[in-house]
C-alpha cells in the first residue's frame, strides 16, 4: 500500500497518466489476446478436440464452446466488479490476469480426441469457462480504472484505448498465426500440434502482464469513495434501474457487430465468401490494424461534440448499412474488395468500440462504478456477443444466412433508440475530478 499511496501522491502530469493507463492496458490486451487466440485458431484445432465430421459442424462445435465461455463473463462481471469496488480496481485486474493465464496453459496443455476421447472438449470447455470468468471482470475494472485515471477534457481519448488494446490483443493472436503458416511451420504441423503454440504463448505473456500490474496505482476516485464495508454493493446498484438498462441498450446493437466482423469475419471469408485461410487472415489483419488506429481519434472527437452524437451515428448507419455490407461480402472474391467492405463496416463500428467504456463508467457513481459497468454489459455480451458466430453458422447451416445480417441490423437499431434518448454522459458524468 505505501507504493501505491506514493504513487496516489506523485503530481498528474500526462506523463504519469499515460504510464498509469500503459500500466493497466498492457494486462488488457494479453487478456484479449488469450481469448481471440482462440477464435483465431479454432480452423485448425477444431478436429483434434471433436471426432470426424464436416467441417461446419466442427466449426459449430468449437464456436459452442466458444459461446459457452460468455456465459461465465456476468458471473465475472458480478465477482470482478465487487471485488474491484471492494479491495480496488488494481487488485481485481491482478486477479483477472492470473485466471486467463492458468485457462490458456490448460488449453495448451490439454490432450486431443484421439488420445482422451470425451475428456478433450470437456477440458476445453473448462478452461474457457475460466477464461470467461477472468473476461468478464476485466472489462468492467478495466474500463472503470482508465476513465477514472483521466481528466475530464481527455476522458474520451485515454479510455478509448481500452479497445486500443483489445484489438491489439486480436491482432497480436492473428500475428502468431501469420508467423506460423508463413514461416514456421506447414499446414500440417498447425493442424496436428503448431496450434498449441499460441495459447503457450498466451501463458507466458499473462505472467508478464501480472508483473506490470503489480506496479500500477490506484486511482484517487477509488481511494477517496471507495464503498463502505458492510455496504451491500447488489443492493445499491439496483437503485439504479435506469443505468442498468442504458448499459444493456447501449451494449447490444455494438458488441454484436463488433464480434461480427472482427470475431466471426475470418470464418466468414473462408467458409461463406470461398477465400483460403491465409487470405482471410490477411485481410483481417489489415483491417484490425486500421481499425485499431481509429479509436483515439474517435474517442477524442467526442470530448468535442460529446458522446450522443457519435453513438447516434453508430446506430444510424449500422441499421442502415449492415445488410448491404454482408451481402456484398459473400460475393466478393478478391482481397481488396473485402478488405474496402469491412474497412466501412468497422468505420461505422468504432462510433461504438471507442467510447463505450466510458460513457457506461460516466453513468455510475464511484463506490459500485466497476460493478455497474461490468456486469450488466457482461450480461449483454454474452447473450449477444457471445452466440454473434454460433447464430451466423447455424443461419449458414439452414440455409438462410442473411437471415443473420438482418438480425444484426434489428438489434443496432434497438441500440439506436437508447442513443436517441440517453442524456449525454460528457455533460453529465458521475466521474468525480479529485
Amino acid at each position: 500500500m505505501a507504493q501505491d499511496t506514493a504513487a496516489g501522491a506523485a503530481p498528474r502530469t500526462a506523463a504519469w497518466r499515460l504510464r498509469s493507463i500503459f500500466s493497466g492496458s498492457a494486462g488488457n490486451l494479453v487478456e484479449w489476446y488469450d481469448w481471440y487466440v482462440y477464435s483465431a485458431f479454432s480452423l485448425y484445432f477444431a478436429k483434434a478436440f471433436f471426432p470426424a465430421g464436416d467441417r461446419t459442424t466442427q466449426l459449430l462445435n468449437t464456436a459452442a464452446i466458444f459461446a459457452v465461455g460468455f456465459l461465465m463473463r456476468p458471473l465475472g462481471g458480478w465477482l470482478m466488479g465487487w471485488y474491484a469496488d471492494r479491495r480496488g480496481r488494481k487488485a481485481a485486474l491482478l486477479l483477472s490476469v492470473t485466471m486467463m493465464c492458468a485457462g490458456s496453459l490448460a488449453i495448451a496443455c490439454t490432450p486431443g480426441y484421439e488420445t482422451i476421447g470425451v475428456a478433450a472438449p470437456i477440458l476445453l470447455l473448462v478452461a474457457r469457462l475460466v477464461q470467461g470468468l477472468s473476461l468478464g471482470g476485466e472489462y468492467g475494472t478495466s474500463a472503470t480504472y482508465l476513465s477514472e485515471m483521466a481528466t475530464h477534457e481527455h476522458r474520451g481519448f485515454y479510455s478509448s484505448f481500452q479497445y486500443v488494446t483489445l484489438i491489439a490483443g486480436q491482432l497480436l493472436a492473428i500475428g502468431v498465426l501469420l508467423l506460423l503458416q508463413f514461416v514456421l511451420l506447414t499446414p500440417e504441423q498447425l493442424e496436428r500440434w503448431g496450434w498449441r503454440v499460441p495459447f503457450a504463448i498466451g501463458a507466458l505473456l499473462a505472467v508478464v502482464a501480472l508483473v506490470l500490474r503489480r506496479h500500477m496505482a490506484e486511482t484517487e476516485s477509488f481511494r477517496r469513495q471507495a464503498a463502505p464495508r458492510g455496504h451491500s454493493l447488489m443492493r445499491e446498484l439496483l437503485r439504479h434501474p435506469r443505468e442498468l438498462a442504458t448499459v444493456v441498450g447501449l451494449t447490444m446493437g455494438g458488441t454484436l457487430a463488433f464480434y461480427t466482423y472482427t470475431t466471426y469475419m475470418q470464418k466468414y471469408l473462408v467458409n461463406s465468401a470461398g477465400f483460403s485461410k491465409t487470405d482471410s487472415t490477411l485481410v483481417s489483419a489489415a483491417t484490425l490494424f486500421c481499425y485499431m488506429l481509429l479509436q483515439p481519434l474517435v474517442g477524442a472527437l467526442s470530448d468535442r461534440i460529446g458522446r450522443r452524437p457519435i453513438l447516434i451515428a453508430f446506430g444510424v448507419l449500422g441499421t442502415v448499412c449492415t445488410v448491404p455490407i454482408l451481402g456484398a461480402l459473400q460475393n466478393v472474391h478478391d482481397v481488396a474488395g473485402a478488405f474496402w467492405l469491412i474497412m466501412a463496416a468497422l468505420v461505422i463500428v468504432s462510433g461504438y468500440t471507442a467510447i463505450n467504456a466510458v460513457v457506461k463508467a460516466e453513468l455510475f457513481p464511484t463506490e459500485i462504478r466497476a460493478l455497474g459497468v461490468g456486469l450488466p454489459y457482461a450480461v449483454t455480451v454474452s447473450v449477444f456477443g457471445g452466440t454473434a458466430e454460433y447464430l451466423a453458422l447455424w443461419f449458414k447451416h439452414i440455409g438462410h444466412e442473411s437471415g443473420f445480417y438482418w438480425y444484426v441490423s434489428a438489434c443496432i437499431a434497438i441500440s439506436l433508440l437508447v442513443y436517441a434518448t440517453m442524456p449525454d454522459t460528457r455533460r453529465h458524468s458521475r466521474i468525480v475530478e479529485h
